[in-house]
């Protein structure tokens, strides 16, 4: 008899994928606020906005993925922090509008679906949503046969929060006289992968890598400015920073008029997006320390200086924009929170 052939011979495992699904109910729920009305397993995620705790609420979306981070996890076959940095990626996206990041959702795909790893994959992004108050309230985990290698994957996001409306940030507070305010970030946070992997690596690490090739990776000295226990894949690695929670405390304490999360374009470009017409950031570019990593990156790739600040972040993942009198206060509070702040310019007429 012809013999019948099946979804697993095709490449897709169904049951791995509901060990995959049952393996993250845990740690979903971990994540649980007091709005969420659902759990794992339904076809839609339900969340109950609280709107006696707003005159005027106005929900902010947002989406984002981690970029070619993850094809360095990979190959590291890390992933128990890569979902950090997509719950990163999203939630500061909205949280320099002074919103409350509510709930986020998540898509996984994967060439060959290990339960394991998803598992891994989705502990992170948990962690990252319990630190930000953020539920994580569903997902789709796809499982896309020949479209990577096993162990391979691309995570992305979806995050909804809410704001008053008459407290919303934004280039419509911003005032000539301001200051400019940075937060430090130490790493490259989920930008600027693709270069930075051709100018660490070269072609060893990208795509179709023998084996060899990329245990010889593994095993590349330390990362700089790092102890001899950390390598280069512990530096590439390391989460991004999380500043929702921190934008969130600042923004009850102090008058901010505008925030702008630092990712792909550098600092002058995000800046950019929240100065209104008739103004400009005047910056300045040696008010704090680049990490070594970015110099590391920027000698080995020989790459323009120009290049690495309009790719990535310089060691500034966020900015804030605010009366000049508060900068002092803001820059003297940042250390409560683990993060390091310097006034690096002031808002003056355009010329």
């Amino acid at each position: 008899m012809e013999e019948k052939l099946s979804y697993t011979e095709a490449g897709v495992n169904i049951a791995e994928g509901d060990r995959a699904v049952a393996g993250i109910k845990d740690l979903v729920a971990t994540t649980a606020t007091s709005g969420v009305l659902s759990s794992i397993g339904g076809f839609g995620g339900l969340f109950e906005l609280d709107q006696a705790a707003f005159n005027e609420p106005v929900l902010v979306s947002s989406t984002d993925g981690v970029g070619t981070k993850s094809y360095l996890a990979a190959l590291a076959r890390r992933y128990s922090t890569i979902g950090v940095d997509l719950v990163a990626m999203c939630v500061d996206d909205i949280a320099v509008l002074g919103a409350k990041p509510l709930f986020l959702l998540d898509y996984l795909s994967v060439g060959s679906l290990d339960a394991l790893m998803a598992a891994e994959i989705v502990s992170g992004i948990a962690a990252g949503a319990r630190a930000c108050g953020t539920a994580l309230l569903g997902g789709e985990m796809a499982e896309h046969p020949g479209a990577m290698p096993p162990g391979h994957f691309d995570l992305a996001g979806f995050v909804v929060g809410v704001v008053e409306k008459s407290a919303m940030w934004g280039s419509h507070r911003v005032r000539c006289g301001d200051a400019v305010v940075g937060i430090d970030s130490p790493n490259l946070r989920s930008n600027g992968y693709s270069l930075a992997r051709r100018a660490i690596f070269g072609q060893r690490s990208e795509p179709g890598a023998s084996e060899r090739e990329i245990a010889e990776l593994l095993e590349m000295g330390q990362g700089p400015g790092s102890s001899s226990s950390v390598s280069l894949f512990d530096e590439l690695l390391d989460p991004s920073v999380l500043y929702a929670p921190v934008l969130g405390e600042l923004g009850q304490r102090f008058p901010i008029h505008a925030a702008a999360h630092i990712t792909g374009g550098g600092l002058q470009a995000n800046l950019a997006r929240v100065i209104p017409n008739g103004l400009r950031a005047r910056l300045d570019l040696r008010s704090w320390e680049v990490p070594p990593i970015f110099t590391l990156i920027q000698s080995r790739g020989s790459v323009a200086t120009e290049e690495m600040e309009r790719v990535f972040n310089m060691g500034i993942g966020m900015t804030l924009v605010l009366e000049a009198e508060f900068a002092d206060m803001v820059i003297e509070a940042l250390p409560t929170f683990g993060r390091r702040g310097y006034r690096i310019g002031d808002i003056e007429r355009d010329r």
